[in-house]
């Protein structure tokens, strides 16, 4: 018997198999599997639907809910960005503090949601890695509760359910290949977990897909780790790229994701800031998704391994958009060479009109 939630069109839809709490939730999951305009047999997966605006709120919504089942009163976290805006949210929903670290050039939108949940805020002149040492000493000091990625068992239960929605939205048969965007890599590690649960309960068979870990070249300790043959990943030095939420420099679940890209038979990509904004750009213009730059960064991978042989353009992919481009709006924009309207001096330069140079937006 497959889930009988049908009625519920939020990833609670699958409680049967979730932890059983009374949930924290702002209407999280269910999000659309959006056919291309342009590719047959390719979908994306568009998690700029869920709360906040990006799949995060899937994990923190399942850990927020288990941390009020379990009594705690103050929970922390480091994030490139959105999972600051999604623990900032359900805390908020939940009546609980919220303390979180981000490095200081996050996107504005991540910021702002922070502060406006009502969040403690922290903006680090580091990465990520330094944020988490941060909380951990934090946590021991003033009593918080570590909800960092994978160091809490339950935003990977949240996270899972990805991996349940793409199997159902594609009639209970898995695709050829997904790819995501790969930070931390949560949710490939749910999706697998999930992929796990369906088959002994007999939802699902045959072969799963080939798992395509996504990263941004600027930051790819996991592609590095893929090539060289390395069963974990090592600390990525000169960290640089417009795609925030994938500037994790040594993922806590590198050696799991490694696993599960190998046993999948997939592979480890990573493509450039260049390449990330043309797909971005040409995703805009010929489907009318403004994807995120890490969404943008899974377009480009899937553009790699056609042109490589690897997957052919037959082949029934899944890409995930982890989020909306809207959240990054002053980062594409910077990245586009556009300014706000108005915000010339008098007598400057005017707006600029743009042409199409290599599927980049350039100024005149």
């Amino acid at each position: 018997m497959r889930p009988g939630c049908a009625a519920t069109p939020s990833m609670w839809r699958y409680a049967n198999v979730l932890p059983d709490v009374e949930p924290v939730t702002l209407g999280e999951g269910w999000t659309p599997m959006l056919p291309s305009r342009r590719y047959a047999g390719l979908f994306i997966k568009e998690e700029a639907d869920n709360p906040t605006g990006s799949f995060k709120a899937r994990g923190m919504s399942m850990a927020v809910s288990m941390a009020r089942h379990y009594g705690l009163k103050k929970l922390a976290a480091p994030s490139a960005g959105n999972a600051a805006s999604a623990l900032a949210a359900y805390a908020a929903a939940a009546g609980m503090e919220a303390h979180i670290f981000m490095p200081r050039d996050v996107p504005m939108a991540n910021y702002l949601e922070g502060e406006a949940y009502g969040a403690h805020v922290t903006l680090v002149d580091g990465l990520i890695s330094d944020c988490g040492r941060m909380v951990a000493e934090g946590a021991k000091r003033e009593g918080w509760f570590d909800v960092s990625t994978l160091k809490e068992p339950f935003r990977v239960e949240g996270k899972k359910t990805m991996g349940y929605e793409l199997v159902e939205q594609l009639g209970w048969k898995y695709p050829d290949a997904v790819f995501y965007p790969t930070g931390g890599g949560v949710g490939l590690i749910g999706m697998w977990k999930a992929f796990d649960e369906m088959e002994a309960l007999g939802w699902v068979s045959g072969k799963r897909p080939k798992m395509i870990a996504v990263q941004a070249a600027g930051c790819a300790p996991v592609a590095k780790a893929w090539r060289e043959g390395a069963a974990a990943s090592t600390m990525f030095e000169n960290v640089a790229t417009i795609a925030a939420g994938l500037r994790v420099p040594k993922p806590y679940g590198d050696a799991i994701i490694l696993e599960i890209v190998k046993e999948s038979g997939g592979t480890v990509v990573d493509v450039d800031d260049a390449g990330i904004l043309a797909s971005l750009l040409d995703w805009s213009r010929h489907e009318g998704l403004l994807l995120c730059p890490e969404g943008a960064a899974a377009t480009a991978a899937y553009d790699v391994l056609i042109a490589s042989g690897f997957l052919s353009k037959q082949d029934r992919v899944v890409l995930f958009n982890t989020g909306s481009g809207l959240k990054y709006i002053d980062a594409i924009a910077e990245a586009m060479g556009l300014e706000r309207p108005g915000s010339q001096k008098p007598g400057g330069k005017k707006y600029p009109e743009r042409t199409p140079v290599g599927g980049i937006i350039t100024p005149q």
